[in-house]
């Protein structure tokens, strides 16, 4: 392998560094109008009266629309794939305002001072009405968050408007009750997770305009480039034949740039008046009216034997998706498929859950995607049932986790291909000093030294559905350029990807020029979430690659005159071992451009039939005040098991982030609503993020396996990263001072409460 492997700089890393202009306000024409969102001050109320002539005389403003001046055209913010799962309940502006800071008007203007006064001239006469903030009594309650008509879910999820259900379902095998009951050992607990904030640096933003054939052009800070165009097609009602996507540089997603959260407000602008628009979420808005984590209430009841071999478990999760539905009924599904299979040895299990409406703000994507929320609760609940055993909380893992060659439970059914979990748990007890530091450590201060241990898994791409293209060219000169549909969102894939291409075409780096996305000019995508660029788009470029090579070949014949098949190609020639023929790729690529009828161009398109998982193994040692409960992390290890990794470098940083998201979520990030729906979190004053400071030591080693269907061996990183820390955390604060928090985040309120029974 040439590249492959190596750490080689990503290609836009001068650019980034150096503050130039690549994203998508800083390419935003100077004359755009200025958008801005009338928001909603009550969690669940009726528009009676809208009143915009005095907002409509300031000077500067150019457009103001309220429900009766967009299409009502139901749909889904959601980024998936066609049809998506997410039912269709939006409106771009409704008379119905289901959370506080809903959209009740879109303002637009020459300058944000105008739009600014004129937002504060609208006068709204709200009918207040009782909202639904407890997510635990939505499923059947008396007020209906969607009672709309013209509802509709497209994809049977088991969705029921009339019941506040955005979806609901499961399944079983074997006779869990009959087992549980057989079990030396049963733990049953419920825990909680909150609705995280993704805190991308760049918050959401986008930019339109019409070109010369009157078609809207979207710019936008996106990872579901293809999936925009289509959302923007079904809530403007227009052919997606009028709409070209642009997605510029991202300054981070996160899962968060999954849902198209600001894009039809400039659009629609532009639709309405011809001319360019912009829209540039503020912090608060980002924090009130965005796509955080989907909260999640997740009941575990698993057993095991008097030897700690595992018997049945047994999940129930009750999501809350918000006030409207996007990714709601498919975030729910990973809290069960990518924790239960973790475990080889369970007889039977069972996975049920539901997902409900309330008067919340709409949850969506965030990195994990429901594994995260799932992970906390099963590996929380190993680690209780170890504890009631009596049982080290390596050891039962090491007892019954799941290895290479088995048939994955809840997993669809899949062998497991590639599997190092073993390895990395091995790995990563050796660089914790596992043994000497386990369970606690008195320091003698009055603080106590504990370790914890979790482990994850994920999935590469979503399998049967998710599709990844590419198209390749050969320039003159004999240069490539590499077009792709995959969102670069700070990962790094514009590098990763023209490593693939360049080892396949034995070529430097430097001879693969990458270009994407755009609707008008890329292959299609699905996007860059469910851990799929790599493994889905690395498989296109490897198949494209080689339709290249077959027909560099054939040019070289037919330039040298002789037989295909007497030629090989090493990557900067055409030659022939026995007989002395060469031409070089430089010729081959200027040839081309003169008489010639076959262009040098390959494409390929790949989905998989299956969803090879990642692995990982985390543990964590904190340092945890008796007297006040204050929990301080010391020292957190992650082995990481992704396959081959493509570029190490990259690999550790995607890693390094991701823990310290979890960490962020274990300890630190928090969202409260007042009694009137208020999200009190409102800036990063109240919600805390963790500094560098807060983070302790991470350290990151890889424990490589070889998927045989993905691209030189590599699985999926993005995601898996982010699930250990909070199940390892928790376990580790329980083993120092015997406070198990089983609602995130861990504080140190809870952990005192907890150890002194109050």
């Amino acid at each position: 392998m040439r590249t492959v492997n190596t750490s080689v700089k990503k290609k836009d890393s001068k650019a980034l560094v150096t503050g130039k202009p690549v994203f998508t306000d800083d390419l935003a024409p100077g004359d755009c109008l200025i958008v801005k969102v009338l928001r909603s001050p009550h969690a669940h109320a009726l528009i009676r009266q809208i009143d915009t002539e005095k907002a409509k005389n300031v000077d500067g403003i150019a457009c103001i629309l309220t429900y009766r001046d967009v299409p009502g055209k139901r749909f889904t913010m959601a980024g998936q794939t066609y049809p998506e799962p997410s039912p269709y309940d939006r409106l771009i502006l409704d008379n119905r305002m289901r959370f506080v800071g809903d959209a009740a008007a879109i303002v637009a203007g020459e300058t944000e001072e105008a739009v600014d006064h004129a937002l504060r001239l609208i006068k709204v006469d709200y009918e207040v009405l009782e909202p639904v903030l407890d997510f635990k009594k939505a499923k059947d309650h008396k007020v209906l968050i969607h009672p709309e008509e013209n509802w509709e879910s497209l994809c049977p999820v088991g969705a029921d408007n009339r019941r506040n259900l955005c979806a609901s379902g499961g399944e079983e095998h074997g006779d869990v009750e009959a087992l549980l009951k057989q079990c030396d050992y049963v733990v049953e607990q419920v825990y909680h997770t909150k609705a995280n904030q993704q805190a991308m640096m760049e918050t959401f933003r986008a930019y339109s305009y019409l070109d010369a054939y009157g078609r809207l052009n979207m710019v936008a800070s996106t990872q579901v480039t293809f999936h925009v165009r289509r959302i923007l097609a079904h809530a403007l009602d227009i052919p997606k034949s009028r709409i070209r996507v642009i997605k510029p540089r991202i300054g981070g997603g996160f899962g968060a740039k999954q849902t198209v959260v600001a894009e039809v407000y400039p659009a629609i602008v532009t639709m309405k008046t011809g001319r360019a628009a912009k829209i540039i979420y503020s912090r608060y808005e980002s924090q009130i009216a965005s796509s955080p984590r989907h909260e999640m209430e997740v009941r575990v009841r698993v057993g095991a034997d008097k030897n700690g071999i595992l018997q049945a478990i047994d999940v129930y999760t009750l999501s809350n998706t918000g006030a409207y539905g996007e990714h709601g009924p498919t975030t729910v599904g990973l809290s069960g498929h990518k924790s239960i299979p973790l475990y080889r040895t369970p007889r039977a299990f069972r996975f049920a859950y539901d997902v409900v409406y309330t008067n919340c703000m709409s949850a969506g994507a965030y990195r994990g995607y429901g594994a995260t929320q799932g992970i906390f609760a099963v590996e929380s609940a190993i680690n209780e049932l170890a504890e009631k055993i009596g049982m080290d909380k390596v050891k039962i893992r090491e007892l019954n986790m799941v290895r290479e060659g088995d048939v994955m439970p809840a997993y669809y059914g899949e062998t497991l291909k590639s599997c190092a979990l073993d390895r990395c748990m091995a790995h990563a007890k050796k660089m914790m000093d596992w043994d000497k530091k386990y369970p606690r450590i008195d320091m003698g201060n009055g603080k106590v030294r504990g370790v914890g241990v979790a482990m994850a898994m994920q999935g590469s791409a979503i399998s049967g559905v998710d599709v990844a293209s590419v198209e390749l060219r050969l320039n003159d000169d004999g240069f490539y350029t590499l077009m792709i549909g995959a969102s670069d969102m700070g990962t790094g894939c514009d590098t990763t990807l023209a490593q693939v291409a360049a080892d396949c075409l034995e070529c430097d780096l430097d001879q693969i020029v990458v270009h994407g996305t755009d609707t008008d000019v890329s292959p299609y995508d699905s996007g860059s979430y469910a851990s799929s660029t790599m493994y889905l788009t690395g498989m296109a470029v490897v198949k494209a690659c080689g339709e290249m090579r077959d027909k560099i070949l054939d040019k070289g014949a037919e330039y040298l005159s002789c037989e295909k098949k007497s030629l090989e190609f090493d990557g900067t020639r055409v030659w022939q071992p026995e007989g002395g023929l060469e031409i070089s790729l430089k010729d081959i690529g200027n040839k081309v451009m003169c008489f010639n009828e076959k262009m040098l161009s390959a494409g390929a398109s790949h989905t998989s039939p299956v969803s090879p998982p990642p692995f990982m193994v985390g543990m964590a040692e904190v340092e945890v005040d008796q007297e006040t409960g204050e929990a301080e992390l010391i020292d957190y290890v992650a082995v990481v098991d992704c396959g081959t990794t493509i570029n190490p470098n990259l690999a550790r940083i995607q890693t390094e982030g991701g823990l310290a998201q979890g960490i962020g979520m274990a300890l630190y990030e928090d969202i409260t609503y007042t009694e009137k729906g208020q999200m009190q979190q409102n800036s990063f004053m109240q919600y805390k993020l963790p500094s560098r400071l807060d983070i302790g030591t991470i350290r990151v080693e890889f424990e490589s396996s070889y998927e045989p269907t993905g691209p030189f061996g590599a699985k999926s990183i993005g995601e898996i990263v982010i699930n250990t820390p909070s199940p390892a955390i928790a376990d580790a604060i329980a083993n120092a001072v015997g406070a198990r928090v089983r609602e995130l985040p861990v504080t140190a309120e809870k952990i005192y409460r907890s150890k002194n029974n109050k």
